[in-house]
């Protein structure tokens, strides 16, 4: 009677998943765009008024714009959520309006061409339906105010996609000049329709999950199946078991192994970072960006160390004293930055393994100052070019 009832359960079970199951199959909604090509035609409004980063919402005052489409925009989006764009925008600023803190006298035109990349947060938020946010940095020219200036940007916005190819588009860009003594910073909104195509789809986060219901679903309806024949549960336990124990043996074996590996590669990246630390500093002569005898022979153990061990990464920081202005200071240790990177891509490294800094008198390692007086000793430990390891 008590084997009747199990297999009983276990068949209304069974016909319980199957329903689920029905109700888990993938819908057109479960899919998704990974990557795609875009354009947007729609209007842009600029707050360049002075304090643009202060009163985003200024509408009456700072906002310019015209009563026509004003900006157009084609883009590549792709399956990792990265977006690379390039943007084109006209606008005006209008008489009357706040531009740089004082009032326009007339009408001037602004003319703008960026290029951004932007990632998409739904990446990270997972997907949101029709609500798209993403966020960019970018770098483009803006001709406003009768001033040129080239800008670094900064780009928040969202997209609200209608179906699978119209939707609309909003972003808010930030513009830093790249020549604050002659031009200013600004703010530059936008609004338009977005046309995507060559749309390449896949499967959203909740199709996924779809997905891994109806792959559970098989295995329990296998299970359960397996499982109405008290005999065959049985077997298939004692399989089950000693499957488990062989992975936990192979396990415990690669375990063992990566162990050792790892320990491997640790007591050799202690001996390359001793053996670099050993080497010590490339030092220079006052006012001087060229390397001695002495400098050399230094960086030619380095490169001794670099062909032994091909995946290391240095990075190579250069130094001044005190003495002379910042801006010739930083000058000369770039110079003496790119001298010992040169020497050392000349011996035959490859350059991409190089990186390297310039901070000018920035990183004294004494007390030598412009407003302390020091022996040329002292000075001299300054005037240097530091190794840092930067990946094995």
């Amino acid at each position: 009677m008590k084997t009747i009832n199990r297999v009983i359960f276990l068949l209304a079970l069974l016909f319980i998943s199957i329903i689920n199951a029905q109700e888990a199959q993938l819908t057109k909604k479960d899919s998704i765009a990974e990557s795609f090509w875009m354009v947007t035609l729609g209007t842009n409004f600029v707050d360049d008024s002075g304090d643009e980063f202060r009163e985003l919402f200024d509408f009456e005052e700072a906002w310019n714009t015209v009563p026509y489409p004003s900006r157009i925009s084609i883009g590549h989006y792709f399956k990792s959520g990265l977006g690379l764009e390039a943007i084109g925008s006209y606008n005006k600023y209008n008489e009357g309006k706040i531009i740089d803190d004082v009032v326009n006298p007339q009408d001037t035109d602004y003319l703008g061409l960026d290029f951004r990349v932007s990632y998409d947060l739904n990446k990270i938020l997972g997907e949101t339906g029709f609500f798209d946010p993403y966020i960019g940095v970018g770098a483009g020219y803006t001709d406003a105010n009768n001033q040129g200036r080239g800008t670094y940007n900064a780009i928040v916005g969202f997209r609200t996609w209608l179906s699978d190819h119209w939707g609309l588009d909003f972003n808010s860009t930030g513009k830093w000049t790249m020549n604050s003594e002659n031009s200013t910073n600004h703010v530059q909104h936008a609004v338009g329709v977005a046309y995507r195509f060559n749309v390449k789809k896949g499967i959203s986060r909740r199709g996924e999950e779809k997905l891994a219901f109806l792959e559970e679903f098989e295995d329990k309806q296998q299970r359960i199946k397996d499982s109405i024949d008290a005999k065959q549960k049985e077997d298939e336990k004692a399989r089950l078991l000693a499957e488990q124990l062989e992975r936990e043996k192979v396990a415990n074996q690669l375990a063992a192994e990566e162990k050792a590996k790892k320990d491997a590669e640790d007591a050799e990246r202690a001996r390359i970072k001793s053996e670099i630390e050993e080497l010590g500093n490339v030092y220079f002569k006052l006012n001087s960006s060229y390397l001695t005898s002495n400098d050399k022979k230094l960086l030619d153990k380095l490169v001794m160390i670099l062909e032994d061990s091909p995946t290391l990464e240095v990075n190579i920081t250069a130094h001044t004293d005190s003495r002379g202005t910042d801006k010739y200071n930083q000058w000369l240790s770039e110079r003496r930055a790119k001298r010992t990177v040169d020497y050392i891509i000349s011996k035959g490294i490859d350059g991409k393994r190089i990186t390297y800094d310039a901070f000018g008198e920035a990183k004294l390692v004494n007390e030598c100052n412009d407003n302390t007086p020091c022996s040329e000793e002292k000075h001299g430990h300054n005037r240097r070019s530091e190794i840092t390891i930067v990946s094995f």
